[in-house]
């Protein structure tokens, strides 16, 4: 394992760990979009302090305008999506039924976006083998939720 999947693997365990947090916020608050614009909130605190002490340099004028509109809100809204859901779910099906299912979302997604290159990313088609993995993926998920 080299180094980039050790801290794949940590920020993937790190989702979980908040997303279990958030929730329990989201629980006590009896707000699910409440804990949501709280994670939200204290992310952009953090975020901003990471900003301020590791960008060396910010974009240009030129550059900030040559950004498509849908590319300054769509990861956002999805982002709000995607974890307001979470804080819904996890309380009504667990943290790892509603994990099991939302990692396989996000790597159907990933294998479709770069077999067709979509958002600029490097091409890479689905093969046989890959295939055969996202089959096991899914025997797995239904393996794992099976009561």
């Amino acid at each position: 394992m080299n180094y980039f999947s050790i801290i794949a693997f940590s920020s993937g365990a790190a989702i979980s760990a908040q997303a279990a947090m958030n929730a329990q916020l989201g629980i006590l608050l009896r707000n699910p979009l409440l804990a949501t614009c709280v994670a939200f909130f204290s992310s952009i605190i953090f975020t901003l302090l990471a900003l301020i002490v590791y960008t060396k340099e910010f974009p240009s004028i030129e550059a900030i305008k040559s950004v498509s509109v849908y590319l300054w809100f769509s990861g956002g809204i999805l982002s709000a999506f995607s974890i307001s859901m979470f804080y819904y779910l996890i309380p009504k099906m667990g943290i790892g039924q509603m994990m099991s299912f939302a990692l396989t979302g996000q790597f159907l997604v990933a294998v479709i976006a770069v077999h067709f290159s979509w958002f600029g990313l490097p091409m890479k088609p689905i093969t046989l083998i890959k295939m055969i993995g996202i089959t096991i993926l899914i025997i797995s998920i239904i393996l794992i939720n099976k009561e």
